[in-house]
């Protein structure tokens, strides 16, 4: 399901991910045309986004996929949808993400908030210093990822509400449309065949 045709080359998969070719707009556009196709109600299409959007602000970004379907899960969502959901972590919004979070885990520690992230801050350099790093981007992150969900998934809902309707009223529509038509006969094959039947022997 919503697969190419024709699979794009990985190195033009990494830089539709840094820089979509049609603008980041019409790339908003496409998320969202994918969520209104998925199946399912649209609090089950919501929730999975929503929880997919949310495990974004936790700093264990090897295991976004891995915590967005488990979430989604619990909360009934739509797994696909979650999977989707998840682009709202990408790189253009992981340092104004981490940043964030670090800030946050770091006020609720009665520490400095404003003090910066290392400016070689790497995966490896966030798990050998947990407590440096990881602690407060967990405690950040957590309260963090909860607002996110409702922030998520209130338009969500709305918006795919919206899109379902209007795709339930395009396709009463069309339906409407062939039944004013008719049946249409294809080549007269029919016909001739019923000429032939009536025919005197």
């Amino acid at each position: 399901m919503f697969k190419r045709r024709n699979p794009l080359p990985v190195i033009h998969r990494m830089r539709e991910v840094l820089w979509p070719r049609r603008g980041w707009s019409r790339a908003t556009r496409y998320i969202g045309h994918r969520l209104g196709r998925l199946p399912g109600s649209p609090y089950r299409i919501a929730a999975g986004f929503a929880c997919g959007a949310a495990v974004s602000f936790t700093p264990f970004i090897g295991i976004h996929f891995v915590l967005a379907m488990g979430t989604s899960l619990m909360m009934r969502g739509n797994i696909i949808a979650s999977a989707i959901g998840t682009v709202v972590g990408n790189p253009w919004t992981f340092p104004f993400i981490w940043a964030w979070i670090f800030a946050v885990g770091r006020w609720f520690l009665g520490e400095d908030a404003t003090a910066h992230l290392p400016e070689d801050l790497t995966l490896a350099f966030i798990f050998d210093h947990p407590w440096k790093v990881l602690w407060p981007m967990t405690l950040g992150g957590l309260p963090t990822a909860l607002v996110a969900w409702f922030l998520f998934f209130i338009p969500a809902q709305v918006l795919v509400a919206q899109y379902q309707r209007a795709r339930r009223r395009r396709l009463r529509k069309k339906v409407m449309r062939r039944l004013a038509e008719g049946p249409v006969m294809h080549g007269g094959g029919g016909m001739k065949q019923e000429t032939g039947a009536e025919a005197p022997q």
